[in-house]
């Protein structure tokens, strides 16, 4: 196992977990305890984890956020073919809104094949990208959070509360089953939840790592949701649950598998 995979595999323990020994990460990676050591310090200073003694735990709880350049470098590879597989789900001619997240960024950089479009958003960075494309793009206005590059806020809200839209194309911070989308803060959910009322179906993204996490607001209840597209590493039993639930769920596989 490189690195690069063992500090992956190390994350995706403490996010399933919450809190996992120094022993365990240990045991559980196949290495030694002063290479989980200096794993955790790397971890920690992308503000990824907080080291405590004797193991890691994730940072700040549920009301924590990563800021975008912290999201973006937890599973990369995951959320490009989660994306490729949910712009699938879109027809020509539709009118759809994009939430602000990485993973929804990298959504947005694949509707450059689609000629006719029309797509509303609180991202800047979905905007740019779509800034050389043939949608029709609408940007919200609103209060700009520089750590999400979102849009947010009651101007926002009400730009969106006018609209009729096909489909609604959010990622958020945590699924499960029984509580449905979830953000660690209040402006995200508020936002989120005029796109979600302003659609006919819901298509979340969320990688393996978010399956499972739940966090301080709730987005909308797994009811709401149409589709859920996650990636190969999603836990069998997570998906039954979620398929259980109502939701449409579409696995994403890895790439060249």
């Amino acid at each position: 196992m490189i690195a690069a995979e063992r500090r992956a595999a190390i994350l995706d323990l403490i996010r399933s977990n919450g809190v996992v020994s120094l022993r365990d990460l240990a045991a559980a990676v196949q290495t030694s305890e002063v290479t989980v050591r200096r794993d955790l310090r790397l971890l920690e200073d992308d503000g990824l984890i907080d080291r405590r003694h004797g193991g890691a735990v994730l940072p700040g709880g549920l009301s924590h956020e990563q800021s975008y350049r912290q999201k973006s470098r937890v599973a990369a590879a995951e959320k490009a073919a989660i994306a490729e597989v949910a712009v699938g789900l879109l027809r020509e001619g539709d009118a759809i809104a994009i939430g602000a997240g990485s993973t929804t960024h990298e959504f947005a950089r694949r509707l450059n094949r689609f000629a006719e479009l029309t797509v509303v958003t609180t991202s800047l960075l979905a905007a740019q990208e779509l800034a050389s494309t043939r949608a029709e793009v609408v940007v919200t206005g609103g209060s700009l959070r520089g750590s999400t590059y979102a849009l947010v806020g009651g101007a926002a809200e009400q730009a969106l509360a006018s609209l009729r839209l096909q489909k609604a194309v959010l990622s958020g911070n945590g699924l499960t089953p029984e509580r449905g989308l979830s953000t660690p803060n209040m402006l995200s959910a508020g936002v989120d939840k005029a796109m979600v009322a302003a659609a006919d179906e819901v298509i979340v993204l969320a990688d393996h790592t978010k399956l499972g996490t739940d966090t301080m607001w709730q987005t909308i209840p797994i009811e709401q949701v149409t589709h859920l597209v996650t990636d190969w590493q999603a836990q069998p039993e997570q998906v039954e649950a979620f398929r259980a639930a109502g939701v449409d769920v579409h696995v994403a596989p890895r790439p060249g598998g």
